[in-house]
This record gives structure tokens, C-alpha cells and sequence, in this order.
């Protein structure tokens, strides 16, 4: 469907551009982006790299274990019935330490490794269960403690402080992610007092 709507926009793009006599702009933007993707893409990759090594060394010396036992608590309130020793559990573990973290693209494979697991667990065949819905406001409005990807795109355009953005992903982070949970919380229980059928 997504590759069909970009197709479509820039199709209705090259179209514009021809009838409103720019085609040379279009066609000079399409390829400075080119480059320009590849040199944000280069950019980013060291620190990826860095904080994708520093999660597998956590995962190697048994930090994330640590990690799990202190979420354990909230695990209990947000997820119903889960094994706090499954392979559910423990890959939710190392996507909300990855998002904390900022670290987007590595928390996404533990995010679908934990949506797969917790597919088997709930034996969910084709709908979403609350926890799968609960994971899923947990991995899209986290809350995160170092803006890696941020930082690096502000540090790249010439930021003098980068990190100074902090406070506020903090508290927007915390909100979106409170808001998110509620609204999943109350959803799931009106799911479970509407009308049955006959």
C-alpha cells in the first residue's frame, strides 16, 4: 500500500512539475536527495553502531537480566498473564532498553521478535490481544532517556549543544507513553463490556 502511495506522489510530482515549467528543479532535488541520503546515512550509521555493540555487550554480561528483573513489577500491571521467563518477556525487555536508549532501528527486530512471541503465548490467530496492543503503544511512545538519532542529526546541522533537547523528550516522551497506556487500559475494557452477541 506505502509503495503505492509514493508512487503516486511522485508521479503527481513529475506531472506538476512539467506543467508548471520546474521539471529541472524537480529533477535537480531528486538527486541532491540522493546524495544527501547517503551521507545521512553515513553519518548516522557509526553511532547505530556504537549503541547496537553497547546492546549486545548488555545482553552478553546478563545486564538486560537485570534490566528484566527491575521491569518485572511493571510487567505484572501492563501485561496479563505473561511468562516473566518466556521469550516474550525477555525480548519486551530488550526493546523498551533500546528505545530508551533512542536507538530506533535496533529496537524494531526486537519488537517484531516480541509481537511474535507474544502471538504464540496468547494464541492469538489473526487478531491483536491486549498485550500485543499494550506492546505496541510500549515500543511506539516510549520513553527515552538518551535521544541518540535525534542528537546526531541536531549535531550534524551544527548544533553547539545537542543533547540539550533532553528535558523535553523526556516529559514528552513520559506523556505520550502514560496517555498511550491509559487509552489502550480503557479501550480494552470497553471492548469487554460492549454488547455481546446473540
Amino acid at each position: 500500500m506505502m509503495n503505492k502511495i509514493f508512487a503516486a506522489m511522485i508521479i503527481l510530482s513529475v506531472i506538476c512539475s512539467i506543467f508548471t515549467g520546474r521539471a529541472a528543479e524537480v529533477s535537480d532535488a531528486a538527486i541532491n536527495s540522493c546524495v544527501e541520503a547517503v551521507e545521512l546515512f553515513l553519518y548516522l550509521i557509526g553511532g547505530m553502531c556504537m549503541w547496537g555493540g553497547l546492546m549486545k555487550i548488555a545482553e552478553k554480561s546478563k545486564l538486560t537480566d537485570k534490566i528484566a528483573v527491575a521491569f518485572r513489577p511493571l510487567a505484572r500491571l501492563l501485561f496479563k498473564d505473561i511468562d516473566l521467563n518466556g521469550k516474550a518477556f525477555h525480548a519486551i525487555c530488550l526493546n523498551v532498553t533500546a528505545n530508551m536508549l533512542g536507538l530506533g532501528n535496533a529496537a524494531t527486530p526486537l519488537g517484531i521478535e516480541a509481537m511474535k512471541a507474544l502471538e504464540k503465548e496468547d494464541n492469538a490467530c489473526g487478531t491483536a490481544s491486549r498485550n500485543m496492543v499494550v506492546f505496541t503503544v510500549l515500543n511506539t511512545a516510549s520513553i527515552t532517556l538518551i535521544p541518540t538519532t535525534a542528537a546526531s542529526l541536531r549535531s550534524k546541522h551544527g548544533s553547539e549543544a545537542p543533547m540539550d533537547i533532553l528535558p523535553c523528550v523526556l516529559i514528552t516522551s513520559a506523556a505520550a507513553l502514560a496517555i498511550g497506556l491509559v487509552t489502550a487500559v480503557i479501550l480494552d475494557g470497553f471492548g469487554k463490556t460492549g454488547v455481546k452477541k446473540k
